[in-house]
């Protein structure tokens, strides 16, 4: 018989893992602190934009393969999956994690194998074990015993891309860094039974600096396509061209530039190296700078458009901002430019400012009111396009462009896509 599984974290990263390992012939249990995400799961009536997940979880849950909770009952192995945040210092925030700890530390038994997902600074699977230790004097731990412990910890970053979750669970090769080598192949092995990518092991802080590294890269690469798209503007030069006949090079791979840089990870996580060594993290510090200011470049780019139409008789001109997700083909809205700067031109325009975003049916309660979601041929009425995200959706969509409207391309796109008149029209800006 399988080993009793439980996730403690039912968002972006824990629940299609818990979904995987139960068509594994795992017994899985998810745990979460939201009751609502735990009624929906249990009921099948959770809504996924996670491709096919739906359809999974329905499967799994029906046939008493997933069960959810707010509690966490005694299993084999827990993986931890919970947001790691910055708070408003910039460090990061690991009260879940701590509250994790809490839940978790009455129900450990010996054997047991604590493995830690969540993207953290270095140094966090060495607390976790603290935490644990603080609420069960009667176990031993790895940091404190070593492979002799009663309790075998890791971490093990998650490296999913959303949209393609379910197959880069499976075939994407994992980091695995234990507190002690036992730790390590303990957590090695229970990856190695289901996924097909390879299981690398290491100590549990290269493990974690890796993650790190992973997405700050991503984060200095992105500042240069950002940074280089405000340079050939004020130079009169065609980003998406410039970009296009620089990547011939066989060294070079310039990525495309957006309203900035959003989401879970790659605009928080390089801050915790920055955090880590503030002294020595400069060109970290540096791109994320970069990224955070894109959006104040980009309300300046659309009042000038707007003080353009004013010029030409608009005194009042509407605005369409379109996408507000933090990436392509996204409902997340987590760290998303482009909704700060959709939220930033309604409190700017009030009453002229709408918004399309194909993949959310409606917009958090918070922020409904002030930023009205319409459907993309509303939004072509607009005086004013503002391209934030290139959802495919913009690019397939019959939009004609009107004498006198104006099209503003943030993201380097519409060049990419002349199947679309309008946003590949003579009037846009990028």
């Amino acid at each position: 018989m399988h080993m009793q599984v439980t996730i403690i974290g039912l968002g972006y990263v824990g629940l299609p893992l818990a979904a995987v390992l139960a068509t594994r012939g795992f017994r899985v249990r998810g745990v979460d602190t939201d009751a609502g995400v735990v009624r929906r799961i249990n009921e099948c009536a959770t809504r996924c934009t996670e491709p096919h997940l739906d359809g999974l979880l329905r499967a799994v849950v029906a046939d008493g393969l997933l069960a959810a909770s707010q509690t966490v009952e005694p299993s084999d192995l827990y993986v931890i999956a919970v947001p790691t945040p910055l708070d408003a210092q910039r460090a990061a925030d690991l009260t879940a994690i701590r509250q994790a700890c809490s839940a978790l530390a009455p129900v450990l038994k010996p054997g047991d194998v604590v493995i830690l997902e969540s993207t953290s600074p270095v140094g966090t699977t060495e607390q976790l074990a603290c935490w644990l230790a603080q609420g069960r004097t009667d176990l031993s731990f790895p940091h404190a015993q070593g492979d002799a412990a009663d309790v075998r910890i890791a971490y093990c970053p998650e490296r999913v891309l959303p949209g393609n979750a379910l197959a880069e669970l499976i075939s994407n090769d994992r980091v695995i860094g234990g507190l002690t080598t036992h730790c390590a192949s303990a957590a090695a092995a229970f990856y190695r039974s289901f996924i097909t990518g390879e299981c690398v092991t290491t100590d549990s802080r290269t493990a974690e600096a890796c993650k790190l590294a992973e997405n700050s890269f991503r984060d200095l690469n992105l500042a240069f396509a950002n940074e280089l798209s405000m340079i050939c503007d004020r130079l009169g030069v065609d980003t998406p061209e410039l970009i296009r006949l620089a990547n011939r090079h066989p060294r070079v791979s310039i990525l495309q530039p957006g309203a900035g840089v959003g989401g879970h990870c790659i605009a928080v996580d390089p801050w915790f190296l920055v955090q880590a060594a503030p002294d020595l993290a400069q060109l970290t510090r540096q791109a994320r700078q970069v990224n955070d200011a894109k959006p104040a470049w980009v309300i300046d780019r659309v009042e000038a458009a707007v003080a353009q139409l004013a010029l030409a008789g608009l005194a009042a001109p509407t605005i369409a901002c379109l996408g507000l997700a933090f990436k392509a083909g996204s409902d997340d809205l987590r760290e998303s430019p482009a909704l700060a700067i959709a939220l930033a031109l309604a409190r700017r325009f009030v009453g002229r400012v709408r918004a399309v975003e194909p993949h959310l049916q409606a917009l958090p309660s918070s922020i409904a009111a002030e930023l009205p979601l319409v459907d993309l041929a509303m939004a072509g009425a607009c005086d004013l396009l503002v391209l934030l995200v290139p959802h495919r959706q913009f690019f397939e969509a019959s939009l004609p462009l009107r004498v006198g409207q104006r099209v503003v391309d943030v993201c380097g796109s519409a060049g990419c896509h002349p199947s679309n008149a309008a946003l590949a029209g003579n009037a846009h800006e990028n």
